[in-house]
């Protein structure tokens, strides 16, 4: 791995990432293909928080969080932190102090495949608390010795995510746009949303899902059988 830190990475339009926002992370996955998805392993700390913003990667080493100390001078407003490590590596590599740090320079949160600590201390920060994802919550410390790489691509649950790309991230998880796609997902997103809420009107008023997603024809080609329960 080359060891750099990669300044002036484009963004895009923060109009079209606070529209990703509001979405949220499911309906911005379904939207796009049902791609993007880091998943399961990176739980939101933070309950109940929902954000985007434009990725700034952080490389480090297991037990190392130098680099994220070197993103953050990378961070602005509007972004989002996303580390990883070169190997895997569940220590608490982000806390308190560094999310103070990064609020300070108005990034939105952070997501780390890493551990992180201090949570209670996460969600007690005022106006309002500083949202995390991660893969565990670990009290083990880190020490600040070797060089990795800010503002590289990285791959995250089998995703190729570039400085830059959009991220979402809420309770169900984390998802990533490609940058240039940003304008498109968020086009499908709203058509997806459109129709989900007729679906949920229609099955609010008693239409049943098999009726409205026209399922009863499937049931029947894999040879589903309703038989009366004899008593």
């Amino acid at each position: 791995m080359r060891t750099v830190v990669v300044t002036d990475v484009p963004r895009p339009a923060a109009a079209s990432v606070d529209a990703l926002a509001g979405f949220g992370v499911a309906t911005v996955h379904e939207a796009q293909g049902r791609t993007g998805y880091l998943g399961p392993d990176l739980v939101a700390r933070v309950p109940g928080a929902r954000i985007a913003g434009a990725v700034v990667t952080a490389v480090c080493w297991p037990g190392d969080n130098l680099m994220i100390h070197a993103a953050v001078e990378q961070c602005g407003p509007g972004d989002v932190l996303l580390v990883t490590t070169t190997s895997p590596c569940r220590d608490g590599l982000f806390g308190e102090l560094l999310a103070t740090s990064l609020r300070s320079r108005g990034v939105r949160g952070a997501v780390l495949t890493t551990g992180v600590r201090d949570v209670a201390a996460l969600r007690a920060l005022k106006a309002p608390p500083f949202p995390v994802w991660s893969a565990a919550v670990s009290a083990q410390g880190t020490v600040k010795a070797t060089a990795g790489a800010v503002n590289v691509p990285v791959a995250v649950g089998g995703v190729l995510v570039h400085p830059g790309d959009a991220l979402v991230a809420d309770d169900d998880g984390v998802v990533v746009v490609a940058r240039e796609a940003v304008d498109d997902v968020v086009e499908a997103s709203r058509a997806r949303e459109a129709t989900e809420d007729a679906t949920r009107a229609a099955l609010a008023a008693g239409e049943l899902g098999l009726d409205r997603y026209r399922l009863r024809p499937l049931l029947e080609r894999l040879g589903v059988e309703y038989v009366r329960h004899e008593r």
